[in-house]
């Protein structure tokens, strides 16, 4: 399965959406213009002129990468292909990331299966603290479909992402947790994951002061993307009804209260 993501960082909400995956708009910039290589370096492969990589994942590795820069905001995004055979408890995914003990991060995590539908898991975590899973099924004609919204709820003393992160993907073995307690069948290993589309749109960091990067001269801070249209909002409405399978905001046994930052999500 091919599709392209892209995850925005603002000063005001994150939002996930699917764009198209149409060919022409990939560009030619090689990974090491951006990235290197973080672990894994015998699983991974370079491909068309170092502008797409191959992960592999066996019993014994995967393997990752993340950028060379840290950014304080920006629109990040990947075009992934998806392990194409029987993959339960392959985890394919695509993060942002901040180094530090009390960590944010901003997750996009593939789960394998034997077929579709592909199920996607959101999470966000804000100094350290996650829980705030969410997962869709995905069809298949995406298109410029908003999937998440996690807006900047500080005035009600809910945390939000605000540390330099780094962009980061992998191909890693989650087999009992991402796979509902089945095994992955090792005899179709090697599983391969696909990665294009390597020119980052962001505000690059050198020290932890990511106020310079909320300025509205940067075009995803734009007034026009502080909000979903009528549109988007009608579309994100539609996925959350037909596709969500689980949301952290619904799960009593986890939260006998609803967190609350959720009733402002929805919309």
């Amino acid at each position: 399965m091919k599709l392209s993501t892209d995850l925005c960082l603002l000063s005001l909400f994150v939002f996930l959406i699917f764009t198209s995956t149409n060919a022409g708009e990939l560009d030619n910039t090689s990974f090491y213009h951006d990235y290197y290589v973080t672990w894994g370096q015998d699983h991974l492969l370079l491909l068309n002129q170092e502008t797409e990589i191959q992960l592999s994942l066996d019993q014994n590795s995967g393997a990752g990468f993340e950028s060379k820069l840290h950014y304080g905001s920006g629109s990040f995004h990947m075009r992934i292909k998806l392990p194409d055979k029987n993959s339960i408890g392959v985890v394919t995914a695509f993060y942002l990331y901040s180094r530090s003990t009390d960590r944010d991060e901003l997750d996009f995590e593939f789960l394998g299966s034997n077929g579709p539908p592909y199920t996607l898991q959101t999470n966000v975590y804000v100094n350290g603290q996650g829980g705030r899973e969410q997962r869709i099924q995905l069809w298949f004609y995406v298109d410029d479909i908003p999937i998440r919204v996690f807006k900047n709820n500080t005035k009600i003393g809910v945390g939000y992402p605000s540390q330099p992160m780094q962009v980061e993907g992998s191909l890693w073995n989650g087999e009992g947790w991402a796979s509902n307690g089945r095994k992955t069948d090792w005899s179709q290993a090697p599983f391969k994951a696909y990665f294009q589309r390597f020119n980052v749109d962001g505000c690059v960091l050198q020290t932890v002061d990511t106020m310079q990067c909320y300025s509205s001269t940067f075009w995803w801070n734009s007034e026009k993307l502080q909000t979903l249209d009528v549109q988007e909002q009608r579309d994100y409405e539609r996925v959350r009804k037909q596709y969500m399978n689980y949301d952290y905001c619904s799960d009593r046994s986890r939260y006998p209260q609803t967190p609350p930052e959720c009733q402002s999500n929805q919309h």
